[in-house]
C-alpha cells in the first residue's frame, strides 16, 4: 500500500510563502487523484486543493487564488504551493489520494503552517 510523507511546512510571516510536498512510497500514476487538507485546532479537516491524473485542478475559496497544487508523477511527488499566506491558513497540512473525493490511503504525519500576524 502507497504510504504518503509530508514536508515543507513551518514559521512564516503572513505575506510569505511556502512549498510543500507530498512523497509517496510507491507509484502514484496510477492514482487518479489527489488532494491537500488541512486541520486546524478544534476544526474537521478539509480538503483545500485536489489534482486529477490529467492535471485539473479544483480549490477551496479560501485558498483559491493564493494556493497552487501541482504533482510529479515521475518523482511520486505531490506539491503545494502556498503564497500570500494568512493566519487563518495555520493548520496542520496532510495529503492524501481521492476517490470519489473521499481519501483512500492511511493519513501521514502531516506537516505544521504557522502562519503569523
Amino acid at each position: 500500500q502507497v504510504q504518503l510523507v509530508e514536508s515543507g511546512g513551518g514559521l512564516v510571516q503572513a505575506g510569505g510563502s511556502l512549498r510543500l510536498s507530498c512523497a509517496a512510497s510507491g507509484s502514484i500514476f496510477s492514482i487518479s487523484a489527489m488532494g491537500w487538507y488541512r486541520q486546524a485546532p478544534g476544526n474537521q479537516r478539509a480538503l483545500v486543493a485536489m489534482i486529477t491524473n490529467m492535471g485539473s485542478t479544483s480549490y477551496a475559496d479560501s485558498v483559491k487564488g493564493r494556493f497552487s497544487i501541482s504533482r510529479d508523477n515521475a518523482k511520486n511527488t505531490m506539491y503545494l504551493q502556498m503564497n500570500n499566506l494568512k493566519p487563518e491558513d495555520t493548520a496542520v497540512y496532510y495529503c492524501n489520494s481521492l476517490n470519489s473525493m473521499r481519501p483512500t490511503l492511511p493519513w501521514g504525519q502531516g506537516t505544521q503552517v504557522t502562519v503569523s500576524s
